[in-house]
């Protein structure tokens, strides 16, 4: 008798709405959340997300980052817009800090994303120095990431493709859900049940942005 379990699959796709609105019904879980921003790699040219309900100000150090590497976005009120006609992405460094700096839990969901810059980008981590598990998974999907004790360099631009991954926690599973949908190919991600813990159905929230991802079975 096999025993299963629950993966990911994730498909780049061309085909996406060029507008959408993302609400978030409660605020405190914005920060978590926002990670969706690095789905901006795989969207055509001239498409707009906006995201709602959030409060701006706590994900400065975060949107000033973005707006460093290139994305073009901004505030309105309780939301944020960005805007999908550059992705020419600039190297950036980042050091991960108490708030209100740079947080530790949005490393790895940007690293994802740092590997689609020109240039080396560098991350220093401060608080979790172990938490780098990440760039193993992402290296076996083609990133070039070197680590360095408490600290990793990106080297990009680099294609990714799909693989088979594996989820070592929470912030993995995110950073390997965004660098899925950047990926040529199939992507499939074990232990999602690490994911689901903190993204209560991230899987759905990305599929109303076009992603293509299905939640399915599998012998172990």
């Amino acid at each position: 008798m096999f025993n299963t379990e629950t993966i990911f699959r994730v498909h780049k796709n061309k085909n996406y709405t060029t507008m959408c609105n993302f609400h978030f019904d409660d605020r405190r879980l914005s920060l978590k959340a926002v990670g969706l921003h690095s789905f901006i790699l795989s969207k055509p040219d001239d498409w707009k997300i906006i995201i709602q309900n959030i409060i701006p100000q706590h994900l400065e150090s975060l949107i000033s980052k973005l707006k460093e590497m290139g994305v073009k976005m901004e505030n309105v009120g309780d939301s944020i817009i960005v805007y999908g006609d550059n992705k020419n992405f600039n190297a950036v460094d980042i050091r991960t800090q108490v708030y209100p700096g740079f947080a530790t839990d949005l490393q790895q969901p940007l690293t994802a994303l740092l590997t689609q810059a020109n240039g080396q980008s560098q991350v220093i981590e401060t608080i979790y120095p172990e938490r780098f598990r990440h760039c193993e998974q992402l290296n076996k999907m083609g990133a070039n990431i070197e680590l360095d004790e408490s600290m990793c360099f990106i080297n990009g631009k680099t294609p990714l493709k799909g693989a088979k991954v594996e989820a070592t926690d929470l912030r993995c599973g995110a950073a390997l859900l965004i660098a899925g949908l950047i990926a040529d190919g199939i992507t499939e991600i074990s232990n999602v049940y690490h994911i689901d813990r903190g993204y209560a159905n991230i899987d759905q929230k990305l599929i109303t942005l076009g992603a293509v991802i299905r939640r399915i079975k599998v012998n172990d």
